[in-house]
This record gives C-alpha cells, sequence and structure tokens, in this order.
C-alpha cells in the first residue's frame, strides 16, 4: 500500500486538509467481518439474478467455464467496499475500468438501499494498442510506474518504441501536451513519426518519473543514436576479467 502511494503522491497530494488525498486499506473493515452477521444485515440487498447476469460472470456460464464461490463473491466484497467507502468518508463515485462495470453497478445499487444515498460509477475503455491486446500485459511488455520493477531509462524507452499508430493515441491520453500541437503531429509519416515518440516518451516520464529524468535519458539516448557515444545514463553490465575467458555470445545476449 505504501508503495503505491509513492506513485500516486506524483499526481496527488496527501494529507488532512478536505480536499486533500487519502488512502484506506480494505482490511480495516473486512478482516473483522463476521459472514452471519453481513448476511443477515446486507445479503437480502443483493439479488442472485443481478449477479449472474453481470457481463462477467454471464460469459463464465455461457461458456460452461468454472466459476468458483469464491470468485461470485468478489463482487459483494467490492459492493460492500463502496458502502464502507461512502458511510465512513462520503465517498460518492467509483471509478474504473469497463470491465468492473458490473461490481460498480452492484455497489451503487447496495448503498442504496443500506443507506438510501445516492451515488455514481465512472468506467473507461480498457487501454488497448493498435492491434487490439491489452496495453502492456504481455511478459515482457508490463509498463510499470514503480521504477523498481521497470527502470527510468526501459520506461523512457517503452514510450519512445510504441507502435507508430499508436503515438498520437497515447499522446493525448497520457500527457498534457497542447492538443494544438499534437493535431500538428498528426501529420508526421514514415521516419518523421519518431520525433512524435520522442515527445510522447519525454512527456509521460516527466509526469511519472520527473524532467530531470526525461531530459537525461532523452539526451542521452541522442547521444547513442545519432552520434554512437555513450554515457553513465545508459543500463551496464559489469562483467569481470575471469569471467570474459568462458563468455561466449549467447551468454553475452543474455546479459543484455
Amino acid at each position: 500500500k505504501e508503495n503505491i502511494k509513492t506513485i500516486f503522491e506524483k499526481f496527488l497530494k496527501f494529507g488532512n486538509q478536505d480536499n486533500d488525498a487519502i488512502m484506506v486499506d480494505n482490511a480495516d473493515w473486512l478482516e473483522s467481518l463476521n459472514y452471519i452477521t453481513f448476511l443477515r444485515d446486507y445479503g437480502s440487498f443483493f439479488s442472485v439474478n443481478k449477479l449472474i447476469n453481470l457481463e462477467s460472470v454471464k460469459l463464465r456460464l455461457d461458456r460452461e467455464q468454472n466459476l468458483s464461490f469464491l470468485e461470485f463473491n468478489y463482487s459483494l466484497l467490492q459492493a460492500f467496499d463502496f458502502l464502507q467507502l461512502s458511510k465512513n468518508y462520503n465517498c460518492k463515485i467509483q471509478m474504473g475500468g469497463s470491465d468492473q462495470w458490473g461490481n460498480i453497478i452492484t455497489g451503487l445499487d447496495l448503498v442504496k438501499k443500506a443507506t438510501f444515498k445516492q451515488t455514481y460509477g465512472l468506467t473507461s475503455p480498457l487501454l488497448t494498442n493498435s492491434n487490439g491486446s491489452k496495453m502492456g500485459k504481455t511478459a515482457n511488455g508490463a509498463v510499470w510506474l514503480n521504477k523498481e520493477q521497470l527502470s527510468d531509462w526501459d520506461f523512457w524507452q517503452y514510450w519512445r518504441n510504441v507502435d507508430d499508430l499508436d503515438v498520437i493515441k497515447f499522446l493525448k491520453l497520457f500527457t498534457e501536451f497542447p492538443m494544438s500541437e499534437i493535431h500538428k503531429l498528426e501529420n508526421l509519416k514514415g521516419a518523421e513519426i519518431n520525433e512524435a515518440k520522442i515527445i510522447l516518451a519525454n512527456e509521460v516520464t516527466k509526469l511519472c518519473r520527473s524532467t530531470e529524468i526525461a531530459k537525461k535519458i532523452a539526451t542521452s539516448s541522442a547521444k547513442l543514436f545519432n552520434k554512437s557515444k555513450i554515457d553513465d545514463v545508459l543500463p551496464s553490465v559489469r562483467i569481470t576479467q575471469s569471467e570474459i575467458s568462458f563468455i561466449n555470445a549467447l551468454k553475452i545476449l543474455n546479459f543484455l
């Protein structure tokens, strides 16, 4: 939880003021939750008819895929989480990916039936690449905001190497670059699109890592690819003299 907080601190101000962000842990109310009490107080508010018609559940049933009772309860627990946030923090809106729509609606219904409060849900389409695959879901293509999971260099390079068809879309979604400037970049063709990719990499890295890091990597990358010069910003691997005599081309590639 603390690691996640360090990421969000780049975008939100945490504190005790009225408009500050707060981070809570649902273990605070779930670990002490009594199953019989839960069923007595909230069981009647959930409709099995609605639950089995949630898109995520319906697809599994239609495909005759196994759906455990544990998985089936996920929607109930997420709804209960939102009820606690509504009661304790006056939370009025729950946001998530479009695949969370059913769970979010279940939470809105629970809050309304249990407290008569009006709450809201907001979903956004899942992020996909130009080929339709989920963005950053492959083993070697995951995008981590945490630099312990993905180095600053690799983070910058990820955005620098996106597919040509994704550049403008990602500039609009993930940066604060002026829309008027993005529209100018839409006309770039062929090798010129690399200019837009560098802007994308710089702008996203500024937001998620820092302006200083973005400048350092952009400069280092330009030296490497335009002038064949290297510096200490580049990732490196140290190999001892004794290892060199046993090393072969395959091992070198494994190091990289």
